[in-house]
């Protein structure tokens, strides 16, 4: 289980977390909604180590995360796929993919977990020599979680998986999520596209301004009318 405990970050003089708190159970899909700036990103690069907190604590499994460096971070079994993609362009889709599993020395397993993000995502395979940069927005977001899972992480962050990408699309990508989830990923999810993400996740949290508003079971958030007026575009 993930549980970050009164958690602040600051950005120079702006506090961009507020002392949040919040649970990620084993085995479960947790998303985190909020407008933009509201600090969604902010927790999961904390989390990762690529942004220092003032205060609070992130304990992973009963280990606290805090304070350690970034590749120690991943090797407790945490992987991130980052906003907008951040694919290698020059490189193919393989190379891509290797990359995600830079820390790992089991070259036989490394193969076999190659062979299983090419069983989520078809398409990868299809396209294993090309150049990461010529593929379309939503094959570079499939690369994206494809080189995250190659670090076989407990643990998976997505930050924005559906960013510019066509509605067909994100439908595939989210189907995708939940696969993961079914094979023992658990999964923290930031998304602006709140109807999506609360119909997938188990528990939410709402973020307004570096503070959770409001946490809950996914489906009750999801009719709740306060998030539906501000989240979910319902009247």
């Amino acid at each position: 289980m993930l549980k970050i405990e009164g958690l602040r970050v600051n950005y120079g003089g702006i506090q961009a977390l507020r002392g949040i708190s919040l649970e990620v159970p084993d085995g479960k899909i947790v998303t985190l909604i909020g407008a933009n700036g509201a600090g969604k990103s902010t927790t999961l690069r904390t989390v990762t180590g690529l942004v220092k907190a003032a205060e609070g604590s992130i304990l992973w499994d009963g280990q606290e995360l805090l304070g350690r460096s970034i590749d120690k971070i991943i090797a407790t079994g945490i992987a991130m796929s980052p906003e907008g993609r951040r694919v290698f362009p020059d490189m193919t889709v393989l190379e891509n993919l290797k990359i995600g599993a830079y820390l790992r020395h089991d070259k036989a397993e490394i193969d076999k977990d190659i062979q299983w993000v090419y069983s989520l995502f078809p398409r990868l395979e299809e396209r294993s020599w090309q150049l990461a940069g010529t593929l379309s927005g939503g094959e570079q977001q499939m690369l994206a979680v494809g080189r995250a899972l190659m670090s076989r992480p407990k643990l998976l962050l997505l930050d924005e998986p559906s960013l510019g990408l066509a509605p067909l699309v994100v439908q595939d990508i989210f189907k995708i999520i939940q696969e993961i989830n079914r094979q023992g990923v658990t999964v923290l999810l930031v998304e602006q596209n709140a109807k999506m993400a609360l119909e997938i996740a188990n528990r939410a949290y709402v973020l307004e301004t570096g503070k959770i508003k409001m946490e809950g079971e996914a489906h009750e958030l999801a009719n709740n009318i306060e998030v539906r007026k501000a989240y979910l575009g319902c009247e």
